[in-house]
């Protein structure tokens, strides 16, 4: 008997290490592509899944799914050029375009990112705001400052770390869903088999969910994340930086980009799903037709959701909030140092790239300037969702360009499945551009 019982704690224990092991393989393995997908679903990308199902029902899940192997398709391309050249998007369309290419992409971008950033941000004050009464004047220029602090004083391998654990909350709107108890074979029905009447206002949203999801800072944010894991992980492993194009990718890190950037996709989209779903459900309940302000949005999912569920929501909210923000900021960062030839780098201190924390910085100081101009949130996401339509076609273009550039990429030029995919996406993103730019001549 006491043979037994020591053979069963040794079974268990032994049980329990291998389950430990694999979790920490599981999260050791998880890089850029897996935060770069989970910041995809922003307060903007939130905001705009809500829209879409308490305007469009059931009908906006199926989006869900079809953008799945686009944004995989983009985003591992992206990553693999970080991967292979060790150079972000910007360098190499400075190396290889005309610098009116390069400005306009540029100028374009941090303008709907700065956006972008001041809308999360009243967001993220907002959710704030809904559980403890201080006023939005001092609630946003303290979250502003708590992103400042925590991108200056934390390396990149801590900065990670945090972005990774933030990550869960984005679970919170699955717990919500589940509370709520949705039509499940209705969903996954609509999900397999698009079901949407087209009118100015489904092309607006099917415009937005496209932008939001498949959004061109995503594409910049990898890119160069690939680029500071190598470095981080060249530096801790005690070898030299070599000169950029003189380290060697090998097969595995390819499989592993691969297996990380679908990982961070899926995720992505089974959350947005959840959102469009869980939104769906709730408008089809209680008559709500959309939401005109987040005031509004709040005040309505409340009842709704009940003390838990909104709590879930804005947790949700405030917990992706914090995570886009510093990537969306980030952005503005290596765009900057990257044009000018600034040093740059999460994983340097503040006074090794001084104009690549600045460029952070006065991004987030913009952003927060923008909410005091009293623009309600709802709007100005789904509307900064929508222009990234507007510059998504072009970048995917060119990054569908260099992907297939030997000179560039060596050995690792696209597959003709990633070719597909990436030219599929670009017609997409062209033809609901157009489209969106008809609807407003009606």
């Amino acid at each position: 008997m006491r043979f037994i019982g020591e053979y069963h704690k040794t079974f268990f224990r032994s049980r329990e290490s291998r389950e430990k092991r694999v979790i920490k393989k599981f999260l050791k393995r998880l890089g850029p592509g897996f935060t770069t997908g989970a910041s995809d679903d922003d307060p903007s990308g939130i905001l705009t899944y809500l829209q879409g199902g308490a305007m469009l029902g059931f009908g906006a899940l199926w989006t869900a799914l079809a953008t799945l192997p686009m944004m995989y398709g983009i985003q591992e391309m992206s990553g693999r050029i970080g991967l292979v050249t060790e150079k972000g998007l910007i360098r190499i369309i400075k190396e290889r375009y005309p610098k009116y290419v390069l400005f306009i992409i540029a100028f374009i971008s941090t303008v709907v990112i700065t956006i972008n950033i001041g809308a999360d941000l009243l967001a993220v004050g907002v959710a704030v705001q809904g559980l403890i009464s201080v006023s939005m004047f001092l609630l946003v220029p303290l979250i502003a400052a708590v992103i400042i602090l925590g991108v200056l004083f934390f390396s990149y391998r801590k900065f990670a770390r945090v972005l990774i654990w933030l990550t869960l909350a984005l679970f919170f709107y699955v717990l919500a869903v589940l509370y709520i108890n949705i039509d499940w074979f209705a969903a996954l029905e609509s999900t397999l088999i698009p079901n949407m009447v087209l009118s100015k206002n489904s092309i607006l949203i099917l415009a937005a969910i496209f932008g939001t999801t498949i959004s061109p800072y995503l594409f910049f944010w990898q890119a160069n994340q690939e680029v500071e894991e190598k470095m981080e992980k060249i530096s801790a492993n005690g070898g030299k930086v070599q000169p950029r194009g003189k380290i060697i990718v090998t097969k595995n890190e390819l499989k592993n980009l691969k297996e990380d950037t679908f990982t961070g996709m899926f995720l992505s989209n089974a959350v947005m799903w959840f959102i469009i779903a869980g939104s769906a459900e709730l408008a089809k309940a209680h008559g709500v037709q959309g939401f005109v302000t987040f005031v509004e949005a709040s005040s309505v999912l409340k009842p709704l959701l009940g003390g838990f569920a909104y709590l879930a929501f804005s947790a949700g909210i405030i917990g992706t909030g914090l995570l886009a923000i510093p990537v969306l900021a980030g952005n503005i960062g290596y765009m900057f140092a990257e044009i000018f030839n600034l040093p740059e780098g999460m994983n340097k201190k503040f006074h090794e790239a001084k104009g690549f924390y600045a460029a952070i910085i006065s991004a987030v100081a913009f952003g927060m300037l923008i909410n005091f101009f009293r623009i309600d949130p709802v709007t100005l996401l789904i509307y900064t969702a929508v222009f990234y339509t507007f510059i998504t076609p072009p970048i995917i273009y060119i990054i569908l360009k260099i992907a297939n550039n030997r000179a560039i990429m060596k050995n690792s030029v696209n597959s003709k499945t990633s070719n597909i995919i990436g030219w599929i996406t670009f017609a997409v993103s062209l033809i609901l551009l157009l489209a969106y730019c008809i609807t407003l001549f009606k």
